[in-house]
């Protein structure tokens, strides 16, 4: 078998932001097998700032992974523990060169075209009027669930938008969650909290920055509504301590991004923790092409797990590549009438 890797640049059709500033592109990462004509494709969707392999030896670590392809997708994933896009990119490739097709990762009612994922409607930040614009776009496409990116501009605009909402749609109608992604300061976080808890929120996400674990697991205690662990997640690797945050925080539900925990295995490992403590949870793409959003949304919906999940993300690009996912009314389906656009050729 040979492995080779591919860098390409995503370009955003928008400048989109967040906390941690405003993105124009995403770099990602492919592996691609091949062996007696047959090939698949593993995306290795890094962020650079957030991901814990966002490290200088990132590309020598994918040129070894390479090099390296005989020793099998078991022993490749525990060897890469600290490079999880790279688990997950691994994992991927694999799976899609012993599919009988290299983007049918797991065939379901899903991907037969049957049944659709519920997904919430992302708003980024921005200027208000921007956001607003954003909210109402998503409203008159049939999203029931929004989640809103916070804590980059003033927060009383924000909280006027989230009035904007509720003023017209209550919250058995549109279900609102937010994502701080950690911008709150800890001294005014619950306070900022309380106020947020008016306008009868789903969750938020990751309301302080990661590691203040004193402060977070004092949150998810005293906050009126509940809170959700995202960047908190990145970098445990260890099972039992994976165990012990969870214990530790206490959380009402955990953000599960295949790319930044460890790809399936991860996935599996943390859901299996939550479910055992009574914590929700749900899977979120993390800016991946639609190569790797088309294998995050497919190993989703075996999960069965109804709550919306945050597979929005495959129209951000200029230079996606097309393929069968749409969102319709609210939901992601896959279209079988539709083919991919991808002849393993990267045209950067």
């Amino acid at each position: 078998m040979k492995a080779t890797y591919q860098k390409y640049i995503l370009k955003f059709k928008q400048p989109s932001g967040t906390s941690r500033g405003v993105l124009t592109e995403k770099e990602t990462w492919f592996i691609v097998l091949e062996e007696n004509g047959r090939k698949g494709i593993g995306e290795c969707g890094i962020l650079r700032t957030l991901s814990i392999d966002d490290r200088p030896d990132y590309e020598e670590k994918l040129r070894w992974t390479c090099e390296n392809i005989h020793l099998g997708k078991n022993a490749l994933y525990e060897a890469l523990i600290e490079f999880p896009s790279i688990q997950f990119g691994i994992e991927m490739a694999f799976i899609s060169f012993e599919s009988t097709n290299p983007f049918l990762l797991f065939p379901s009612a899903f991907t037969n075209g049957i049944e659709a994922i519920k997904i919430n409607g992302l708003v980024w930040m921005g200027e208000p009027q921007f956001m607003k614009k954003q909210i109402e776009e998503k409203l008159a496409t049939g999203f029931t669930c929004i989640k809103l990116k916070i804590g980059a501009i003033d927060f009383k605009q924000e909280l006027n938008l989230l009035a904007f909402i509720r003023s017209h749609f209550d919250e058995n109608t549109i279900e609102i969650r937010v994502d701080a992604n950690g911008a709150f300061d800890e001294s005014e976080a619950l306070d900022k909290l309380n106020q947020l808890a008016v306008y009868k929120l789903h969750s938020i996400e990751q309301p302080v920055k990661k590691k203040q674990l004193k402060t977070m697991a004092n949150l998810c205690k005293l906050s009126p509504f509940p809170i959700a662990l995202d960047e908190e997640l990145i970098g445990v690797f260890d099972y039992n301590k994976k165990a012990q945050l969870l214990d530790f925080t206490k959380p009402q539900y955990i953000i599960l991004k295949p790319s930044l925990i460890g790809g399936i295995q991860g996935c599996k490992e943390w859901i299996q923790l939550a479910e055992e403590r009574n914590i929700g949870w749900w899977i979120t793409s993390a800016l991946e092409s639609n190569i790797g959003l088309n294998a995050i949304a497919q190993f989703t919906f075996t999960l069965n797990n109804k709550m919306p999940q945050g597979l929005g993300t495959g129209g951000l690009y200029t230079n996606n590549f097309d393929c069968p996912l749409r969102i319709v009314d609210g939901t992601l389906i896959y279209k079988q009438d539709l083919e991919w656009d991808f002849n393993f050729e990267f045209p950067n």
